[in-house]
């Protein structure tokens, strides 16, 4: 068994041991097509990824059903997707730096043409044989003796006595945190009358036609499912903390934050009362790893933190388990690049860690400094404008190419438009000229025409 190289008071040992680095890999969404497709490029330091799939085809969330609920064969439905989701980042900031999509496609793009990407993206780089479908993992553990490694456990999804465990010198874990939804502790939300779902089962907005929807959170999800359920809903409120400056559909009421529910009555923290025939909480999700023993690992996992992990990433006393893409507000299949490549820079030994007790000390300052800068525990892995120089500092640690400062200004001027007029920023198309600027293209947005984004 190999070792993970070291820096500090307490050295481990490099790749002294013969034979290559065998690597497991938990799900077969984005960021694990692109582990499998970065460790299979590297024989000279990996054998073949093996990738753990629980259900028969990749994608990940990416994967739409009508489906709610739990499947067929028993597992909860893992795919967000509703049937009309757009994307709320152009394609020119959502591809892997050495993949783009297709250049004839809208930036902008439905959900079936993300799926076309990441399956176009395993074909090419051959990563489908690396996949095992049908298999769970039923638990990851540090495996006992000197040699260390992790001892990975999986059994198939049509006939669960059929285990097997396996022996790998790390782990990769790229199983999402968009599939457990996360429900408030509100005040009798158990008794609403109505009907009371989470945005992890809306589909479609026809069976809430003629109704009065309050949707409670303004994220992502709360803004798309506010203007899909507006021209077919009599009234929709939408409830959150931060009014809205962007204009909205005539019937869309803006609301103080849920703080109570009353029969089909919510109350407002304002004190503003509204009764209600759907409540639909877009509340976000929560980290959910069934498969690890926290305590055992030295991990505190809460519905909205995964601590302490260096560089959000590793739980410093075992630096051989990865977590991929904990992090939210960025910029997602460039994150899943740069934070693989420098977890194979770690284990390829190119990418020196420092020691246990640094690790932690770092990990634990980063949180008091968040918490220090009145920052929300639940916020602590929103990255927002961190994540450029999060990136930027893993690319200079692995010793990898840094992602174009273009992906960050298409980001940021995005998020601008978004913020002057949610209803159609999407109407915008991107165009990258160089590393360094871009041009709006085929839109007219304020009446300004093409503007070069430099």
């Amino acid at each position: 068994m190999k070792y993970l190289a070291t820096c500090g008071s307490e050295p481990r040992c490099g790749m002294t041991a013969p034979g290559k680095l065998r690597v497991a890999v938990i799900g077969a969404g984005a960021a694990g097509l692109c582990a499998a497709r970065h460790i299979a490029a590297r024989p000279e330091s990996f054998a073949p990824p093996v990738v753990f799939e629980a259900s028969g085809r990749i994608g990940g969330t990416w994967v739409y059903t009508e489906e709610t609920g739990q499947s067929p064969d028993g597992l909860p439905i893992h795919s967000s997707m509703y049937r009309d989701l757009r994307t709320n980042l152009p394609k020119e900031v959502m591809a892997f730096p050495d993949f783009p999509f297709d250049p004839s496609l809208p930036s902008f793009l439905h959900h079936s043409d993300v799926l076309a990407y990441l399956e176009s993206y395993a074909d090419h780089f051959c990563v489908r044989e690396h996949i095992r479908f049908w298999w769970l993992v039923d638990a990851v553990s540090p495996a006992e003796g000197p040699e260390g490694g992790w001892d990975v456990t999986a059994c198939r999804v049509q006939d669960r006595t059929v285990q097997a465990t396996e022996r790998f010198d790390a782990v990769i874990v790229c199983s999402g945190h968009y599939s457990d939804p996360f429900i408030p502790p509100i005040p009798g939300l158990e008794t609403f009358p109505g009907r009371l779902l989470h945005s992890h089962e809306y589909r479609c907005p026809e069976p809430f036609a003629g109704r009065t929807v309050v949707l409670l959170g303004a994220g992502p999800s709360g803004l798309d499912l506010t203007l899909q359920l507006a021209p077919v809903a009599q009234r929709v409120i939408l409830s959150h903390r931060q009014p809205l400056l962007s204009p909205l559909p005539g019937n869309v009421l803006q609301a103080a934050p849920a703080v109570a529910v009353a029969g089909d009555t919510v109350q407002f923290g304002d004190g503003a009362e509204h009764r209600a025939d759907v409540l639909i909480l877009c509340t976000g999700y929560r980290y959910h790893f069934p498969f690890l023993s926290p305590a055992h690992l030295g991990l505190q996992i809460t519905a909205h933190m995964v601590t302490p992990l260096y560089r959000h990433l590793l739980p410093p006393h075992h630096p051989g388990l990865f977590f991929i893409g904990v992090c939210q507000q960025i910029c997602p299949f460039p994150h899943f690049h740069c934070q693989l490549l420098f977890c194979l820079a770690v284990l390829g030994g190119t990418c020196c860690l420092p020691s246990a007790a640094e690790m932690q000390v770092a990990a634990e300052g980063e949180l008091r400094q968040h918490l220090g800068a009145d920052g929300a525990p639940r916020h602590f892995h929103q990255l927002g404008r961190l994540q450029w120089g999060y990136c930027q500092e893993l690319a200079r640690l692995g010793g990898f190419e840094p992602l174009p400062p273009v992906v960050r200004k298409i980001y940021e001027a995005t998020q601008a438009s978004r913020r002057q007029d949610v209803s159609s920023y999407r109407s915008l198309n991107y165009r990258v000229l160089s590393a360094e600027e871009w041009a709006l293209v085929g839109a007219d947005p304020g009446g300004k025409g093409a503007e070069d984004g430099q």
